[in-house]
């Protein structure tokens, strides 16, 4: 690394690799779009359409009330990331023989499948016609990378004084939300509905460039410590919903608050092995989402949802630039606005066949490249596909593919006096997965009054006595 010896100047190679990577299905940052391989396979549709169980009270309580019998689902994802990181340095970008030559190269993540569990149920009592209960436990955002250390990529070569760059770069970040709810009917068309988020998460990343870094060997170049040795972190919020059902047209409303949680804590070291304990923010945004699905030809349920997610004021996200002790403000986030579309055909009796389409901005602007490189949060557009098989009227199993399209950003080095002309770094990042399940109906039958398919081949009503 150039020799950039001043406490806010320090280092600030690593600055830029702030803990954006991600395990993310998502294209909504680091949000899983959708639960469960039915909810998957319809581009991750649900706020007006009540498919299963998971998807249900993951994205509309409300629609808990679209169901004409109790149950159950359960599935697994096996998601592949493609991720990479490229960097150009020029000769002297940072000072006279720093580096001597222009530097170059590309390294790919050697992350592997991230499984991704979901299971959901939804209860309608006997005695209670109007009213249904639902739980649901779901993977909901996630990121991670693991990019080996490289001779020939400059910002992963050595850590200085050896070289110009941040070393080997690893994070994971894992949330799991319990989401229990409960959906009333008002009347034979409205229902309302709504219930606590719960969420358990864990952080790690190497180097720990939110941490304050230090210079404890007194060589003139303050470096990250780790930011590996941590315990699980719990957070809450809430989910509130509307639901409105027509004779073939419904549709629905939901807004999840902030994920107030704790801050991630960490026992580390500084540069001589003497002990640091830090602490890090950060906190899942505020979600809006409004869906309209149509019934009105045999056999077929279109569906459409749009979204808003506001990252800008979320902590941990939406901070930008370095603190005064050369520490990272956030991720430098900008709000996602998102539309997912879904169509479900039934095919026959027992098959249901099904396919959609995401979309979500990028909330990771060029500008903020350098403090994202490890980032996976930039896909904006999958295509999903899948299938239900009724193996009796009450099991069904759900199968779906997804391929998110690989998305680029660049942007140069940024360091606490501004960019650094005659550098450039890209992260890049695809995916493709597969989610499989099976869903499984109990309890007795309510007359229905309008419809809505289920993903297996009985008619899920709209509305009940």
């Amino acid at each position: 690394m150039p020799p950039l010896r001043s406490p806010v100047r320090l280092g600030v190679v690593l600055a830029c690799l702030i803990l954006a990577s991600n395990v993310a299905v998502a294209q909504y940052g680091p949000i899983i779009t959708a639960s469960g391989p039915v909810n998957r396979s319809m581009g991750g549709v649900a706020v007006a359409t009540p498919l299963s169980p998971s998807s249900a009270t993951y994205w509309n309580p409300a629609t808990l009330s679209g169901f004409d019998r109790s149950q159950v689902d359960f599935g697994a994802e096996m998601l592949l990331i493609d991720s990479s990181l490229a960097s150009r340095f020029a000769a002297n970008a940072f000072g006279a023989g720093v580096p001597p030559i222009p530097l170059a190269g590309q390294t790919k993540s050697n992350s592997t499948v991230y499984p991704l569990p979901n299971a959901g149920l939804v209860y309608r009592p006997e005695d209670q016609p109007r009213l249904a209960l639902g739980m649901s436990l779901n993977a909901v955002a996630g990121f991670g990378v693991d990019y080996p250390g490289s001779q020939t990529n400059p910002i992963l070569s050595p850590r200085a004084p050896v070289g110009v760059g941040a070393g080997p770069i690893f994070s994971d970040y894992q949330v799991l939300q319990i989401n229990p709810a409960a959906s009333y009917q008002l009347t034979d068309r409205l229902s309302v509905g709504g219930g606590p988020t719960i969420d358990l998460g864990r952080l790690q990343f190497n180097p720990g460039q939110s941490l304050r870094p230090d210079d404890a060997n007194g060589d003139g170049f303050a470096n990250y410590p780790s930011a590996l040795q941590t315990r699980n972190s719990w957070g809450a919020g809430f989910i509130l919903g509307l639901y409105y059902r027509g004779d073939t047209w419904a549709t629905g409303f939901s807004y999840k608050s902030t994920q107030w949680s704790e801050p991630f804590r960490y026992n580390t070291t500084d540069e001589i092995g003497r002990p640091r304990n830090a602490l890090v923010h950060l906190e899942l945004p505020m979600l809006c989402s409004w869906g309209l699905s149509y019934t009105g030809f045999d056999r077929w349920v279109l569906s459409t949802d749009l979204r808003y997610l506001n990252y800008a004021n979320a902590r941990g996200y939406g901070g930008q630039g370095f603190t005064g002790f050369g520490s990272a403000a956030g991720l430098g986030f900008e709000n996602v606005f998102a539309v997912a579309v879904g169509a479900q055909y039934r095919a026959t009796d027992r098959l249901t066949l099904r396919s959609g389409y995401s979309y979500g901005s990028n909330p990771i602007p060029d500008g903020q490249t350098s403090f994202n490189l490890a980032s996976s949060t930039i896909i904006e557009h999958t295509v999903t596909v899948g299938a239900s098989w009724a193996v009796t009227d009450s099991l069904s199993m759900n199968v779906a593919y997804l391929h998110g399209f690989k998305n680029s950003i660049t942007g140069p080095l940024v360091l606490p006096a501004g960019a650094v002309p005659g550098t450039s770094l890209t992260s890049s990042v695809g995916f493709d997965s597969i989610a499989f399940g099976a869903s499984v109906a109990f309890g007795p039958t309510r007359r229905p009054s309008c419809l809505v398919r289920s993903n297996a081949t009985t008619e899920i009503p709209a509305v009940v006595e």
